[in-house]
C-alpha cells in the first residue's frame, strides 16, 4: 500500500511538473487599471512578488525592464480642457524591484497629455502615446471638411533625468502626415487618396477622437515603430531612425521617407483601396521578437475578429524590404488576411494583448474581463487566471530577464 502510495504521488507529481513544463517558464506580470498594485504570478498562478501602494494609479499598461524595474503609464496631473476618449494617463513611473521610486515623470498640458500605451526602450528612454489639440480654425485651414477641434495623436520618447525629470529627445505627430482630396486649394491635396497610403485622409473618419491610438512598440533591428488605431482599424509601422525634424517631413531617416507611414494594414478602405477589411478594432500591435518562432512578424489584438462577441488573437507576415515595405501602388498592402490567428476563449470590447515566447506559446489577455491565459503552439490552453477589474496587457518574462542586473 505504501509503494502504491509513493507511485500515486510520484505519478501526480510527474503530471504536474509535465504540465507546468509545457508554459514557458517565467512570470506573469499584470497591473489592474486605477489600482495601485502590480503583481507577478509563478507557473502555478500564484503571487510570487506585489508592488504595492504605489503613488500613482495603474492608467493602462505595466511591463519589466531588465533587473525586474516596474515601468507603467500612470493616472496624473490635470485633463487638459476637451480632450477626449480614454484611458487618460499623464505620467509614468518606474519603480525598482524592492518598490523604490525610480522616475515619476508628469508629461501634460494645456493641450496635450499621455494616454493609454508606452514602451519602454532598450536604452532606457520610454516611448509614450499622447492626444495633442489642433483647433478648429486649423483642421477647416488643412482641409478637414468638419469645422471641430480634433485630438489627434503623438509617439514622444522621453529620456529619464533624475526622479521628476524627463526629455523629448524625439517626436512624431500622425497631423504631420495628412492628406485631403476634397479641396484644391487647401494644403496636403492629392486627388486620388489610394495614390497616398503613407498619409491619413483628414476627412476619413473626421471626429474629435480621430485616431484613438492604443498601442505602441519598438523595434531596435530595424528602429521602427509600430501603432495600432482602435478607429482606423489599423496597424501602422513608421521609422524611428529620423530626426524630430524629419519626422515631421517626407524624406530622411534609414527609409529615405521621413515621418510618413512606411506600412499599414488591416483596413484597405482607410486609404481608398480595395480589399477585405481583416481588423475591426485593434489593439497592441507588436513585433515578435527575435529568438521565437515567426520572429519578425506584426502580431496585435483583434477585439472583433472573430464575430462581434469573440476576439482574435492576429499575425501577419509583412512585406518588409530592407527598411521599407514593398507595396503595389493602388492596391492594399499585403497580406490580403492574416497569416495566423488564435481564435479567443473570449471577448475584449476594447484594450487586450498577446506576447509570443521561444517555445512557441502565446500569452492572451482578454482585458475587460481580466483573464489572462496562455496557449501552446497547437492552441491548447495551459492555464487560465481571472481578476477582478480590468487588465489592459500581461507580460511574462524568464528569471534571467528579471533577476540579472542589467
Amino acid at each position: 500500500m505504501k509503494n502504491t502510495l509513493k507511485s500515486l504521488l510520484f505519478l501526480l507529481a510527474s503530471a504536474n511538473l509535465t504540465a507546468i513544463a509545457q508554459q514557458f517558464n517565467g512570470y506573469t506580470l499584470t497591473s489592474i487599471i486605477n489600482g495601485s498594485t502590480a503583481t507577478l504570478l509563478d507557473t502555478n498562478q500564484n503571487t510570487f512578488k506585489t508592488w504595492s501602494g504605489l503613488s500613482a494609479s495603474t492608467g493602462y499598461s505595466a511591463f519589466l525592464e531588465p533587473g525586474g524595474t516596474l515601468v507603467r503609464s500612470c493616472k496624473g496631473g490635470t485633463n487638459p480642457a476637451g480632450v477626449p476618449g480614454g484611458p487618460i494617463c499623464g505620467k509614468i513611473q518606474k519603480h525598482s524591484y524592492s518598490g523604490t521610486l525610480l522616475w515619476d515623470f508628469p508629461y501634460y498640458g494645456a493641450d496635450y497629455i499621455t494616454h493609454h500605451d508606452i514602451q519602454p526602450m532598450p536604452n532606457g528612454n520610454v516611448l509614450a502615446i499622447c492626444y495633442h489639440k489642433v483647433p478648429a480654425a486649423d483642421v477647416t485651414a488643412a482641409g478637414g471638411n468638419q469645422g471641430i477641434d480634433m485630438w489627434p495623436d503623438k509617439i514622444v520618447e522621453i529620456k529619464p533625468n533624475g526622479l521628476n525629470g524627463g526629455t523629448v529627445v524625439w517626436e512624431w505627430r500622425i497631423w504631420d502626415h495628412i492628406m485631403q482630396n476634397t479641396d484644391a486649394s487647401k494644403p496636403n491635396y492629392f486627388a486620388n487618396v489610394v495614390d497616398h497610403p503613407e498619409r491619413l485622409n483628414i476627412n476619413y473618419k473626421q471626429a474629435k477622437d480621430w485616431i484613438h491610438m492604443n498601442g505602441v512598440d519598438y523595434n531596435p533591428i530595424l528602429d521602427q515603430v509600430a501603432f495600432s488605431s482602435h478607429n482606423m482599424n489599423e496597424w501602422y509601422i513608421i521609422d524611428h531612425s529620423t530626426t524630430t525634424a524629419e519626422a515631421a517631413g517626407h524624406t530622411g531617416g534609414n527609409s529615405g521617407k521621413g515621418g510618413d507611414f512606411l506600412y499599414r494594414w488591416g483596413n484597405p478602405a482607410a486609404y481608398g483601396a480595395a480589399g477585405t477589411a481583416i481588423l475591426n478594432v485593434t489593439h497592441d500591435a507588436h513585433w515578435i521578437p527575435e529568438g521565437c518562432p515567426n520572429a519578425g512578424r506584426l502580431a496585435g489584438f483583434n477585439n472583433k475578429g472573430v464575430s462581434p462577441s469573440q476576439s482574435a488573437a492576429d499575425q501577419i507576415v509583412t512585406p518588409v524590404n530592407g527598411y521599407n515595405y514593398d507595396h503595389v501602388a493602388g492596391q492594399a498592402y499585403a497580406p490580403a488576411t492574416y497569416s495566423d490567428r488564435h481564435e479567443c476563449n473570449g471577448y475584449s470590447s476594447n484594450m487586450g494583448g498577446t506576447q509570443q515566447f521561444p517555445n512557441g506559446n502565446q500569452l492572451i489577455c482578454i482585458a475587460t474581463s481580466g483573464k489572462v491565459y496562455e496557449i501552446n503552439s497547437a492552441g491548447t490552453q495551459l492555464w487560465t487566471k481571472t481578476f477582478q477589474g480590468s487588465i489592459a496587457k500581461a507580460f511574462k518574462y524568464d528569471s534571467c530577464y528579471i533577476f540579472n542586473t542589467p
